[in-house]
């Protein structure tokens, strides 16, 4: 499982999100989780097979190859994704092929929604399979304290029980069909 931190931006708010996931994922046997901050990764805009791009791609790529499931955690910025997100989607092709994908979002009134409504066609054009459930974070700098923790976590921790749930079947199913027959649409 990996888990993508969809946000690049200066003072962002994603870490405090990534966290409170991550613990998650961790109190679960079922998921061993690798992360792929985007802050992280320099992939150079222009797509150019330049020896920074391959070392980007050497830390990055393993980890997505690796994974029978994604969890991109997002902002919305714009009424949509960030530009950085997207860049390290574009940069990987067969990487999303016949894997789920769940989505995790933070924002204001919209609760980043609308990024994730966006991020459902580019995965859907990649062969990925998002799952239905989401977790998303409305006015999420009022929903956590200064250290971090949720204020109120009931509603939150039995949403992403549900999308985790979901997430481990359909990596469990795709996984093995992919086994028994490579995906090759």
């Amino acid at each position: 499982m990996t888990l993508i931190v969809g946000s690049n931006r200066h003072g962002r708010f994603g870490p405090v999100v990534a966290d409170w996931l991550l613990a998650h994922l961790r109190d679960r046997d079922d998921l061993v989780p690798e992360v792929v901050d985007v802050a992280g990764t320099a992939l150079p805009m222009d797509f150019a097979r330049t020896p920074e791009a391959a070392a980007a791609l050497a830390d990055v790529t393993p980890k997505l190859a690796g994974a029978d499931a994604f969890v991109v955690l997002t902002p919305e910025y714009n009424h949509s994704f960030p530009a950085g997100l997207k860049n390290l989607v574009d940069w990987h092709y067969g990487e999303w092929r016949a894997k789920p994908v769940g989505l995790v979002s933070y924002g204001g009134v919209s609760g980043g929604l609308r990024a994730v409504e966006h991020l459902r066609q580019v995965f859907a054009e990649l062969h990925a399979v998002t799952v239905r459930d989401t977790v998303s974070f409305h006015n999420a700098g009022t929903a956590f304290d200064d250290a971090g923790t949720l204020l109120d976590p009931s509603g939150p921790d039995a949403a992403a029980k549900t999308l985790l749930d979901q997430l481990v079947w359909w990596g469990q199913a795709l996984r093995e069909a992919r086994e028994k027959r490579p995906y090759d649409a």
